[in-house]
């Protein structure tokens, strides 16, 4: 039998991408490009497991706000803003952002990818960055419906995170340049731990790791404490 997708070589493996068999080729030069690759295929994990972490030199410098200084105090102080936002993208990733996924983790939420998040993050880091220089608000438009749904929800998330600090404290000490900075580290991580390719969902399934699937959802924040590995 010939490969499904080349049909030139001798097919080698099932792909559950395709739902047929494919040639190991294929299936290298493929994987998470032009496939919808599910996390639980075995030769994408073995790939994972023999790929080398992305190295700061090969991302883009411009991309990571090299102005926005991030020190371990900071990480310390703000564990639980960087885990509850974490918890969002987790949970916006699962859930398919509301666009046509579901709670199960089946076929349907797999279309929100490392891109979706990372660029949600870099959109929401600028937006903070001209606030935070210049106090005027200013959201950058972008036609991507799904980023669109993720950073909705991260904005609910900071507003709820300010209100329980009120309710908590009597006031919230939650500044602009906190979420800026709590934004920056987790596009930060998501770039180096995606695997760059157009479908890879690398960092989205870092992110469910963190948050485990329970009976009614994902495991919130709390049950969650220092599982964020800082890259």
């Amino acid at each position: 039998m010939s490969c499904t997708i080349c049909n030139l070589r001798k097919e080698k493996r099932f792909c559950p991408a395709v739902h047929g068999r494919i040639c190991a080729q294929c299936c290298g030069e493929q994987r998470e490009v032009t496939l919808d690759c599910p996390t639980e295929c075995a030769y994408l994990q073995q790939a994972r497991e023999h790929e080398k972490p992305r190295e700061a030199t090969d991302l883009d410098r411009a991309a990571m706000f090299p102005d926005v200084e991030i020190g371990e105090q900071f990480l310390y102080e703000r564990e639980e803003l960087i885990l509850g936002l974490s918890y969002t993208l987790a949970k916006c990733a699962r859930n398919g952002s509301g666009l046509g996924g579901t709670l199960d983790g089946s076929v349907g939420n797999r279309s929100l990818s490392d891109r979706d998040l990372i660029g949600t993050l870099s959109s929401l880091a600028e937006s903070y960055r001209t606030l935070v220089q210049s106090s005027l608000i200013y959201e950058q438009a972008t036609a991507n419906l799904v980023q669109q749904q993720v950073a909705r929800e991260v904005g609910t998330m900071v507003k709820e995170f300010r209100e329980a600090e009120v309710k908590h404290l009597g006031y919230s000490r939650l500044r602009d340049n906190d979420v800026l900075k709590a934004l920056v580290f987790l596009l930060r991580m998501g770039l180096s731990r995606t695997s760059g390719r157009p479908k890879s969902r690398a960092f989205v399934d870092f992110l469910f790791a963190q948050f485990p699937e329970k009976a009614e959802g994902v495991a919130a924040p709390d049950e969650s404490a220092n599982r964020i590995v800082i890259p």
